[in-house]
């Protein structure tokens, strides 16, 4: 078993680095064991899994991980963090500091995965505590980019999984759920207290699963039908003749799309599945042709 961190653990270790939670990036230290195991769990980290984590901070969920015989690659953006994270597990779970591996570098602009060494393999999975300002690009980032990702667990803000996990014709769907819905099946996989992070957040926490799934079959590209999800929702109480008239050229020329597509002109983006917005994609672009 790792010796993962506690409360006073965190703040006797932020202190040494002179490291204090930062707005800027978002840092909320997670500070319960029972927590981090909990993730891990949920997430169904096992033995020889390559796990990838975005904003380790600390370590506590790093541990974690470790304490599951997964292979981890951390992604780190704040250096001082980064740059300890190796001690930090060094020496609390020695038997596992050959299983990690730190880039120390924004995860948006991570392209590719050194690998926590030989025999980890393909990254299958995220798991994460995200900043809550960038966690849907960061996720749909890594889904796009990492195609072994089979499932992402993550904790975000309790409207951020509220969001991410909306069926359509639901108040909460919109860019982040018809998204999300183009890579994988997403569920919320319960709620996490404020008093586990350290500083104290003001607002709730969730956590979210996703599992790859086929994405939708379709001619058209990913690109082509995210620009339709965005003009839908750009004006999420416009019709969607309306809505969609500036990437379409006019309001005639995305009716027509629509009534190609088998859509009507004035449903709301609010209402259509991923599906539907790949065959809207699709007319748009064979008007085009």
């Amino acid at each position: 078993m790792a010796d993962l961190l506690g409360p006073s653990d965190i703040r006797t270790l932020a202190e040494s680095l002179g490291a204090a939670p930062t707005k800027k990036w978002g840092q909320n230290f997670v500070v319960d064991s029972g927590t981090v195991r909990r993730i891990v769990r949920i997430a169904g980290v096992s033995t020889g899994d390559h796990v990838v984590e975005v904003g380790p901070g600390l370590g506590s969920l790093t541990l974690a991980l470790l304490e599951a015989d997964a292979w981890v690659t951390a992604v780190e953006i704040d250096s001082r963090l980064a740059a300890a994270l190796p001690q930090t597990v060094a020496d609390r779970a020695p038997e596992a500091a050959d299983r990690l591996a730190v880039i120390g570098q924004d995860a948006l602009k991570v392209e590719a995965l050194p690998g926590a060494g030989p025999d980890a393999g393909a990254p299958v999975a995220l798991v994460a505590n995200l900043p809550y300002n960038v966690s849907v690009p960061v996720i749909l980032h890594f889904l796009e980019t990492f195609p072994s990702l089979a499932r992402v667990l993550v904790m975000v803000q309790s409207e951020v999984a509220d969001r991410l996990a909306a069926p359509p014709g639901s108040r909460t769907y919109g860019i982040p759920s018809a998204k999300a819905a183009w890579y994988c099946d997403v569920r919320r996989a319960g709620d996490v207290g404020r008093a586990v992070f350290w500083p104290v957040p003001r607002v709730d926490s969730a956590l979210v699963l996703m599992e790859r799934r086929e994405q939708p079959s379709t001619t058209a590209s990913r690109e082509e039908v995210f620009a339709v999800v965005d003009a839908a929702f750009a004006q999420r109480r416009k019709a969607l003749r309306g809505a969609l008239s500036g990437i379409a050229g006019s309001g005639a020329a995305s009716e027509a799309a629509l009534r190609a597509a088998g859509i009507d002109p004035l449903t709301r983006g609010e209402q259509l599945r991923i599906e539907d917005f790949a065959r809207i994609a699709e007319a748009l672009a064979a008007a085009r042709a």
